[in-house]
């Protein structure tokens, strides 16, 4: 028989029980929604701590900061209403005329938002070309930058950089390092493991899983002064995730390790089926072995690859729009890591500024039937080209 009287439960299950959560007045085992604006103080008329109003937080979203916290392996992760929000407080808490370092190409929204920085003269950036590490090198400048960028797999083009290897450039040049692994939440990818100070994850994505949130977090290995500083920001900006938006993230974590699973099986299917298909000119998965970051994203990830790829497909932009016109069971929307999956012609919705192929089309792959996603894809590769 085992010796099981040691064995300490998995993160898995930590994640699925929200902590094993029991609240101590009633022995509730799902967390309460706690929707107060403000606090009142006590007899004496003091604060009752932790909290005085509802911009430092509440109880429900410290329960699902928490278990961010736990996923990580953090010392404390932070909450914010949107993904943008929340790089924002990065960016923002930098001193004036500070040097980043950032991928050329990235989720279009911050990078939106470090070349507006970047115009105002806010601060200074050399730009990368993602999972390059030599480009990286040579863009740090030792002793003045700040802050090194990656955003890995890379959107929308789902390239790769070595987490590890990032973070020793940066630490040489005596800068931080902020990853965004959004498209690899961290119950495959730990990015503070690998060496990163800081870890963003857009919550509305893999995190909530289910399309109904919009939130951002970041994680922290050590905190310190600046970590006091962008915690300061959140407050003044007023940009907390709201509780009932909180619980909404807890229950969406229970079901992470399930959804993450299903959707990592799917999308590898989907790779495999439309590698070298007729009307496809290139899959860009990194779970395929021909992909150039597959050995590293496989480290990374402990070989689930995640649910995010694209397909640039043969013919024209408006075959590519076509495609994602004539799907039926993939959704033609923006976002991804959803139980749904959805399809959407990047370079439509990002913009004619922005570095993409006027052929990809960028699929989350969900959690439905995989099946029924190859053949809707299928067909609608044949009618766009009909």
């Amino acid at each position: 028989m085992t010796d099981k009287s040691n064995r300490t439960p998995s993160l898995a299950t930590r994640v699925a029980q929200a902590l094993h959560f029991v609240e101590a007045e009633t022995g509730a085992v799902t967390p309460s929604i706690q929707p107060t604006a403000t606090y009142a103080r006590d007899e004496n008329y003091e604060v009752r701590k932790p909290y005085w109003y509802r911009r430092d937080g509440s109880q429900t979203t410290a329960q699902a900061e928490a278990v961010i916290a736990e996923l990580e392996g953090a010392r404390e992760s932070l909450l914010f209403a949107s993904g943008m929000s929340a790089c924002t407080a990065v960016i923002e808490h930098l001193p004036t005329g500070a040097h980043v370092v950032a991928p050329k190409v990235m989720y279009h929204g911050v990078l939106a938002q470090i070349q507006r920085y970047e115009a105002n003269g806010r601060i200074k950036v050399s730009y990368y070309t993602a999972g390059d590490l030599d480009e990286m090198a040579a863009a740090v400048r030792p002793g003045e930058t700040q802050l090194v960028w990656v955003e890995t797999p890379n959107n929308p083009d789902w390239a790769v950089t070595d987490i590890a290897a990032a973070a020793d450039i940066a630490h040489e040049a005596g800068a931080k390092l902020i990853t965004d692994c959004t498209g690899t939440p961290p119950n495959l990818t730990r990015a503070l493991d690998f060496g990163a100070d800081i870890s963003f994850h857009s919550a509305t994505k893999y995190l909530n899983g289910h399309s109904d949130v919009t939130a951002g977090v970041l994680s922290v290995r050590e905190t310190g002064a600046y970590w006091d500083e962008i915690c300061k920001i959140r407050t003044l900006h007023g940009s907390v995730l709201h509780s009932f938006d909180a619980w909404l993230l807890i229950r969406g974590m229970r079901t992470l390790f399930l959804r993450v699973e299903r959707s990592c099986q799917n999308a590898m299917a989907m790779a495999k089926h439309f590698d070298g298909h007729p009307h496809v000119e290139k899959v860009l998965y990194p779970g395929l072995p021909s992909d150039p970051g597959h050995a590293v994203a496989k480290r990374q990830t402990g070989g689930q690859f995640g649910g995010m790829m694209s397909v640039i497909v043969t013919g024209t932009e408006q075959t590519a729009i076509d495609v994602s016109r004539f799907c039926d069971v993939f959704y033609p929307a923006t976002s991804l890591g959803g139980v749904e999956s959805l399809i959407e012609h990047r370079k439509t919705v990002s913009g004619e500024g922005f570095p993409v192929h006027p052929r990809l089309l960028r699929l989350s792959i969900g959690i439905e039937d995989s099946g029924d996603l190859i053949y809707d894809l299928e067909q609608a590769l044949a009618r766009a080209n009909g």
